[in-house]
């Protein structure tokens, strides 16, 4: 089933969550694309990203819902891409704040201001396990024993989310995103950052785990074909192909001529982050990212089909192959800068 839906491009957008690494991203594009783009920021937000991009900026925030109004008054189509990733947090109120009243609010104001489409970046960690092949979007969510607060917060969203489309005829679709690897990686990402260090040889070793991945342009290219395709009510995997961390890193390291990193067995791992746990908490350190959880989520997902997303958008991601090129290749450009630079 493929929908169509008519995009008023003299109207025009707004992206929340701009600064980040999806939100950025989706800016460049429709930015490429010819629309007038408006980000919405927080003045305390790097905008590195976003640097020599001609968008109209408005400070706010989704915790504020009069100045998400004033974002949107008069836009076609919201792209919400607003999300706290600090899963190592031990108070989760941060998390569930920004990351589903965020949302609610941003709903809220879409509807208020009448905008036609609402484009919501999720995450794959909403999606059901499946034992016994690739996992799909009818799936429902199946593993809430082992979810960690980051993770119900990102269920939670979504289902309002859903519940928004259903009973409150809000035209929205969701993209169900995995990892996210690629070039124009400012901050970096931690799993951005893990890469281009494992590429250089300061990281030796990894989890003998692995994930579905996602270049982060096809990312940005799925929102806006989304916007123009997606069914509302809907939401569809963005995940590219499932990898193993020794192929992974090991195609890193070798194209900066490094060795590929040692692999260590993940009954290690969790045996190293159940002692680290609990050393903090004697010590009493609160927010820490060696955790069990964490352990959990590197092994939790596997492969992931994208035939939906193919089907109705029209969506064809690139190989893994090329985003780790170019991802490296960005970050050894921007290197090079900063060297000159100093």
């Amino acid at each position: 089933m493929t929908t169509q839906h008519s995009i008023d491009h003299h109207r025009p957008v707004l992206v929340t969550g701009a600064s980040g690494f999806v939100g950025s991203h989706i800016t460049r594009l429709l930015v490429q694309s010819g629309r007038t783009v408006r980000v919405l920021l927080r003045r305390t937000s790097r905008t590195e990203a976003l640097d020599g991009l001609p968008v109209e900026i408005h400070y706010g925030d989704v915790l504020d819902p009069a100045s998400l109004r004033t974002a949107m008054d008069g836009c076609h189509t919201v792209f919400h891409s607003v999300v706290d990733p600090r899963f190592w947090l031990s108070d989760p109120t941060p998390i569930w704040r920004n990351n589903v009243d965020g949302v609610v609010n941003s709903m809220d104001a879409a509807l208020a201001c009448g905008v036609k489409r609402f484009i919501f970046t999720s995450s794959m960690g909403t999606l059901g396990f499946n034992p016994d092949g690739p996992v799909t979007e009818d799936i429902p969510f199946n593993w809430m024993d082992r979810a960690s607060p980051y993770i119900r917060a990102r269920v939670e969203a979504e289902n309002r989310f859903l519940v928004y489309c259903r009973e409150k005829q809000l035209s929205g679709t969701a993209l169900c995103v995995a990892n996210t690897y690629g070039p124009e990686d400012y901050q970096p990402t931690p799993h951005g950052g893990a890469l281009w260090d494992t590429a250089n040889g300061r990281i030796k070793a990894c989890l003998d785990a692995g994930a579905p991945t996602v270049d982060i342009r096809d990312v940005a290219e799925a929102a806006l074909l989304a916007e123009a395709r997606g069914r509302s009510g809907e939401r569809y995997i963005i995940a590219n192909e499932f990898i193993r961390n020794r192929d992974f890193y090991g195609m890193a390291a070798a194209l900066r001529g490094n060795a590929p990193p040692k692999v260590i067995p993940l009954r290690v791992g969790y045996a190293v982050a159940w002692v680290a746990e609990r050393i903090f908490r004697l010590i009493g350190r609160k927010d820490y990212l060696v955790r069990t959880d964490a352990v959990f989520l590197s092994d939790a997902f596997r492969e992931m089909d994208n035939g939906k997303a193919r089907r109705e958008l029209g969506w064809n991601p690139r190989p893994i192959a090329e985003t780790v090129r170019d991802a490296i290749d960005w970050h050894a450009q921007r290197e090079q800068a900063r060297t000159k630079a100093a």
